[in-house]
This record gives structure tokens, C-alpha cells and sequence, in this order.
């Protein structure tokens, strides 16, 4: 590398993923790589191909599509927000860092963009250092785990390797925390206190939890860090996890049937919140915001309503780009002086 070259370092932002649109094909196609990847899915190939071709994308694709239809707006929400955060992430990283020649991507582990195909533009031009943060505040096996076995399939390939550093996760970062406190606390300013605060959170088989996947246990310390820092007693918050899928336990207690019970008990009001995902997508949007209100409501339930993720929020940027500035603060130490 000549001297007068400045080091290549490029961010990467990933999250899972979502259809290129709100349409059934499209659907259909996102729905197929997502559940053909095991560790996702962790029953035998043979039988779950059985089960994905003749049923799962028989089926499903009509009713998740609808569900979209319902939040789509140009393109998906999270998409949206992903580029947002990127575009935010970006500025605030090369006004502080000009000895790097800086970028910031967004990727995706299922759908557009590709992280598989951003990995290999990056090889088009070698990078000395790449940046992974998945967009998963706690880890687990099926999400931030296919990203690391996206540069496990590529790294082979290349010869020209640069160094690699994967931000695992963030659960209970001060500024992850805070962050989560003062969207509550801001929404509360305007509408008020419930009489409960709801932390729901993607959910997971229970067999993946028992097998040692850390991510219920990384859950369950958010929400109480959380519910600490808003001084709530133990009557007025509770965590659940929502989305569930199959006919195996997942990891409980279950968003659906815990509002369903605050509701026969004539529960007055509800807030929620989902602190298992940086981006607002159909889970969020959809799932929790409106079929969950119906349950709650239908069942007896009052006034109930859904807190967003903190999406492009200014604090959610200054803590993501903190954990991306102090890596590249320690790279530095290796790079910047060449």
C-alpha cells in the first residue's frame, strides 16, 4: 500500500431481511430462503422440505403478504429504516474519522441487499478492515448467526483477506439501555403511564434455548435493566416473546396468551415495547401493534398501544456508531499510521 493511500474500512449493517415486495411471489421467494437455512430451522432436511414445499409455501405466502400489504409503504419498513440508519451512521462515522477511507453499507442475511452479494463487491476492491454489526441487540444462533457463516462461505474465496471484526451484540450496552428508557419515557410524557409495560420479544424454540442459545436469557436481562432504570415495580412490567411458528414450545411466556389473560383480568391500559429489534418490521408493526391489540381488546382489555422500535432514533444512532467508533478507534493503533 503506498503511504499517501488511505486504509479501506467498511461497516457493515446487517439485519435479517424482508420481500423485494408485498406480493405473494415475492413473499414466496423470501419465505424459502429464510426457512431453508438450518439455523433457522433445525429438523431433519428431508422431513422439513417435505413440510416447507407442500405446505409452508403452499400456504403461507398469501396470508404473510396481506400482512405486509398492511404496513408497505414505498418499500418494506425495515428496508426503509436500514437505510435510513445507514445513511445517519455514514455521516456521523467519516466526519470523525477522515485517516480511514471510510464506508458504511446496509446487507441483508435473507433478501435485498445481499449480504452474500455485498461481500463480494467488497472483494472487488480489498478492504483492510471490515466492520460486521449485526442489527440483533442479543445474539442468537438464528439471527446474528447466518451472518457469521456468510463470511464463514466467503472468506475461502478470497485471497486478498482483510481483518475482520463481528460486533456480537449489545443487550445490555448503557446506551442500548438509556436509549430503550427514553423512547418510554418520551412516549409516556405525551399519553401517559399504563397500569403495565410489556417488553415482547421475537421468541425461539425452547429445544434452541435448551441446547445453549443465549439469546432468552440475553432477553430477559434487557427487560429488567430496563425496567430498573424506569423504577417500575414488579406488578407493572412483564416480558414475553412473541411470533411464533410450528407446533414445538417455544421459549415462554407467550406475548399472545399473557395479553389475553391481561385482558379477561380487565387489564385498563397497556404499552409495548419490543427491544429484540432495531428496525420496525411486519412482527412489529403488524403483529404486535395490531393482532395483539385485538386479542388484548377482545378479550377486555382497555387502551393499548405499541411504542416504535427505536428505528433512526438520534440516541439509537449515537449508540450504534459507538460501538462501531471504538473498534475503529483501536484500529488506529494498526492502520492508520502506514
Amino acid at each position: 500500500m503506498l503511504a499517501t493511500q488511505k486504509p479501506k474500512v467498511t461497516v457493515i449493517l446487517a439485519n435479517l431481511g424482508t420481500p423485494d415486495a408485498a406480493t405473494v411471489p415475492a413473499v414466496r421467494r423470501f419465505l424459502k430462503q429464510f426457512l431453508s437455512d438450518t439455523r433457522v430451522i433445525e429438523i431433519p432436511k428431508l422431513l422439513w422440505w417435505i413440510i416447507l414445499h407442500l405446505f409452508v409455501l403452499t400456504f403461507r405466502p398469501k396470508r404473510v403478504a396481506e400482512a405486509y400489504a398492511s404496513v408497505w409503504s414505498n418499500d418494506s419498513p425495515m428496508r426503509e429504516i436500514v437505510l435510513e440508519q445507514t445513511l445517519l451512521i455514514k455521516q456521523r462515522l467519516q466526519e470523525e474519522n477522515h485517516q480511514f477511507d471510510l464506508s458504511v453499507v446496509p446487507a441483508m442475511t435473507y433478501g435485498q441487499p445481499s449480504i452474500h452479494d455485498v461481500l463480494d463487491q467488497l472483494a472487488q476492491t480489498p478492504q483492510e478492515h471490515v466492520i460486521l454489526l449485526p442489527l440483533f441487540p442479543q445474539y442468537s444462533a438464528t439471527s446474528t448467526a447466518p451472518l457469521y457463516d456468510a463470511f464463514a462461505k466467503w472468506i475461502p474465496q478470497q485471497r486478498h483477506l482483510p481483518g475482520i471484526t463481528l460486533i456480537k451484540d449489545y443487550y445490555q450496552h448503557p446506551l442500548f439501555i438509556q436509549a430503550l428508557v427514553d423512547s418510554v419515557l418520551n412516549y409516556q410524557l405525551q399519553h401517559g403511564k399504563p397500569e403495565k409495560l410489556l417488553m415482547s420479544f421475537h421468541g425461539i424454540p425452547q429445544p434452541y434455548a435448551d441446547k445453549g442459545d443465549p439469546y432468552a436469557d440475553r432477553c430477559r436481562l434487557t427487560a429488567r435493566l430496563v425496567a430498573e432504570a424506569l423504577h417500575l415495580q414488579e406488578h407493572e412490567w412483564a416480558i414475553s416473546f412473541q411470533s411464533r411458528f410450528g407446533k414445538q414450545e417455544w421459549v415462554k411466556p407467550y406475548t399472545d396468551q399473557l395479553l389475553q389473560q391481561w385482558g379477561e383480568q380487565k387489564v385498563q391500559s397497556v404499552q409495548v415495547i419490543s427491544p429484540a429489534f432495531s428496525a420496525d418490521c411486519l412482527e412489529t408493526l403488524e403483529e404486535l401493534a395490531m393482532q395483539n391489540k385485538e386479542i388484548f381488546q377482545h378479550a377486555g382489555g382497555g387502551d393499548y398501544a405499541y411504542i416504535s422500535a427505536l428505528n433512526a432514533d438520534q440516541a439509537h444512532i449515537d449508540l450504534l456508531a459507538s460501538l462501531v467508533q471504538a473498534n475503529l478507534d483501536a484500529l488506529t493503533h494498526t492502520l492508520a499510521h502506514r
